[in-house]
């Protein structure tokens, strides 16, 4: 698969999310949420939500996803995908847009609800570590 490319077995990859989703830590919110995506070099890195007593400091799982991205070698994001806890395609919150653009830039393609859409339609106008360095 072609980074950048459309072209993606999404399937497998919410399949993956289902999965990384299912071993989710949600007892306070019930609303467990599993993450995959594909990066740049091939692999697949996954994530699910931990939350924690004190609510406000509970891991989207999109934390994990990037927590593992940098264990396992880092690289950048190309391909992401986010299900509920009845395994529908969920959006990622506004907080994991601004981290998935750091990890996969404005072309991260992301399966939305109205189908594959580029991080940088559902983050216009971004600010990213390229502002910083002006």
């Amino acid at each position: 698969m072609e980074p950048g490319s459309r072209e993606a077995d999404w399937e497998t990859l919410r399949e993956l999310a289902r999965d990384a989703m299912s071993r989710a830590y949600a007892p306070y919110s019930g609303f467990p949420v599993g993450v995959a995506a594909l990066v740049d070099d091939g692999r697949t890195v996954t994530g699910c939500n931990v939350e924690n007593a004190s609510y406000g400091l509970g891991l989207c799982a999109e934390c994990g996803l990037v927590s593992q991205l940098q264990n396992t070698g880092g690289g950048r994001l190309t391909h992401f995908t986010c299900v509920d806890g009845r395994g529908e395609i969920l959006v990622p919150c506004g907080r994991c847009r601004q981290l998935l653009y750091e990890f996969g830039g404005p072309g991260l393609l992301v399966e939305t609800p109205a189908g594959i859409l580029p991080l940088s339609e559902m983050l216009p106008q971004a600010f990213g570590p390229e502002n910083l360095t002006k």
